[in-house]
């Protein structure tokens, strides 16, 4: 329930998924007792979202941009406004199942010293999405993604570490980095990390400020009991202008987290895997019947071919910016 004296803040950056973003909030709505408000920044979408979201939810905090300041911008805004002891960042395109985020509170007491808390994410099917949590990017895992084994292993916890394996999710386990799609931390630390890191334009901000929370003695931890639907990434077609963003944060998060010794080479091993999957993909589609490995060569390639825009990461912010951050 809403509530005047908010025991957590939910924060949900919507653009353009008015549909998505009103089932969010209503099995928010539907499903949590824990005392809460509901902070909403529509980026300027275009759909008409929040008009809706204030037709429906006219007592909710809701915050409708000019301007699209993109994921974490947003949430950095909405947080200034929040007033509960935790901060839940919630995706609009989720669905809240059986009482989760009281679940995920109630995990969060039982596990004070995690400090970052997160749950398990399923598809509409009901099947597992993995993107709820990850391990840090290692030279390990660099490697072994580089070279192919992360892809001709993809359930092994030694060969695909940074997917934790096969692990399917269903035990409370200590994590390197919560998603930001369902994540939950006290509003005291977020304001002692600053919130994300802006230079993070797209994709990494979430690994990044799990690994500044270090330093602040956190230990994140997941649950399988706090489930939500997470319907993002459920298509397995490989968007190139997706997927370069997505380099150009993995970069960077290489560039601010490795040991300073090891950033030469795991840059380079790094700069390799789409040479690498270009190479496996184009050797496969040669063999009959390939015609979707075709299509994902072709757009390996491409991403290789425009290596000069991620390969470097995102680049530093103009002190202006910074400032304003």
């Amino acid at each position: 329930m809403a509530s005047t004296d908010p025991r957590l803040s939910i924060i949900v950056v919507s653009y353009n998924t008015r549909e998505m973003t009103l089932e969010a909030l209503r099995s928010v709505k539907a499903q949590t007792k824990t005392s809460y408000e509901l902070i909403v920044v529509d980026n300027a979408s275009a759909d008409g979202s929040a008009e809706a979201i204030a037709a429906e939810f006219p007592d909710i905090h809701l915050m409708a941009e000019t301007a699209n300041h993109g994921f974490a911008k947003a949430n950095n805004i909405a947080a200034e406004h929040a007033r509960g002891e935790y901060v839940l960042l919630l995706n609009p395109d989720t669905v809240v199942l059986d009482g989760a985020i009281d679940k995920l509170m109630a995990f969060a007491e039982r596990t004070p010293k995690a400090l970052i808390w997160g749950g398990r994410t399923v598809f509409g099917d009901g099947s597992l999405n993995i993107a709820s949590c990850w391990r840090r990017m290692t030279l390990w895992n660099v490697f072994c993604r580089s070279t192919g084994l992360t892809g001709m292993f993809p359930k092994s916890e030694i060969f695909n570490s940074e997917a934790y394996g096969g692990w399917q999710r269903d035990t409370e386990r200590a994590v390197d980095v919560v998603v930001g799609a369902f994540m939950l931390m006290p509003l005291s630390l977020w304001h002692k990390l600053g919130g994300f890191d802006l230079q993070f334009v797209m994709y990494g901000e979430e690994a990044d400020l799990c690994l500044r929370a270090r330093a602040f003695g956190a230990d994140p931890r997941v649950t399988p009991e706090a489930e939500i639907i997470h319907y993002v990434g459920a298509s397995n077609a490989l968007r190139v202008n997706k997927e370069i963003m997505l380099l150009k944060a993995k970069a960077l998060l290489i560039r601010r987290h490795f040991p300073e010794w090891q950033r030469p080479l795991a840059l380079w091993l790094f700069r390799m895997w789409p040479l690498s999957r270009y190479a496996a993909l184009s050797l496969l589609a040669s063999l009959p019947g390939q015609g979707k490995r075709r299509a994902s060569a072709g757009d390996w390639g491409q991403i290789w071919k425009r290596r000069g825009e991620w390969q470097e990461g995102y680049a530093p912010l103009p002190k202006l910016q910074e400032s304003r951050a």
